[in-house]
């Protein structure tokens, strides 16, 4: 799905969160509260020309895979450009996460978290210093016993904790 000048950000009061009126009554909601956004979340609602850029190229890259449909390629790369540019910056929660000891390199965007509970997949949305900005690809995260990550919510963590995803075929299949 190409990226539209008529896309907009919705910061909705009544549901708490960051929507996405992609027009013809097609609206995406993130899981990002509207405590959690920054002030350019307010600005401005049209999607941007950097934003509409990052979009496509994370679109264009999750299509490479061959894993994910069309609409669910738009959802990651929706949920990936929100949390690029709207998100207030957070701090790593690298605990909640294994050390990777492996000796093969992360060459990917698409990598593996696994905590003590279970293992799952997420996006780098962003990579800065020795830490990167992920979103969840699981339907559910358990962090902890108590603790979970719902689908796309972002989470903090240090580059040791990054395990690579071997190949697409290894890619688990979102729900």
């Amino acid at each position: 799905m190409q990226a539209s000048k008529e896309w907009q950000w919705i910061s909705c009061r009544e549901k708490n969160r960051l929507l996405v009126d992609l027009g013809e009554e097609l609206i995406l909601c993130t899981p990002f509260r509207i405590r959690q956004l920054t002030q350019d979340a307010y600005s401005n609602p049209h999607l941007s020309i950097s934003e509409a850029g990052y979009y496509q190229n994370v679109f264009d890259y999750l299509r490479s895979f061959n894993v994910w449909s069309e609409p669910q390629c738009c959802q990651i790369a929706l949920n990936a450009t929100a949390a690029k540019f709207y998100l207030l910056p957070v701090q790593a929660k690298s605990w909640f996460f294994e050390i990777y000891s492996g000796e093969q390199p992360c060459t990917e965007a698409i990598i593996r978290l696994r905590s003590n509970q279970q293992q799952g997949d997420f996006f780098i949305v962003e990579q800065i210093d020795s830490t990167c900005l992920c979103i969840s690809l699981s339907g559910e995260f358990a962090l902890d016993e108590n603790l979970r990550l719902e689908q796309f919510q972002a989470i903090k963590v240090l580059n040791n904790r990054v395990h690579p995803v071997l190949s697409s075929n290894k890619i688990s299949q979102m729900a």
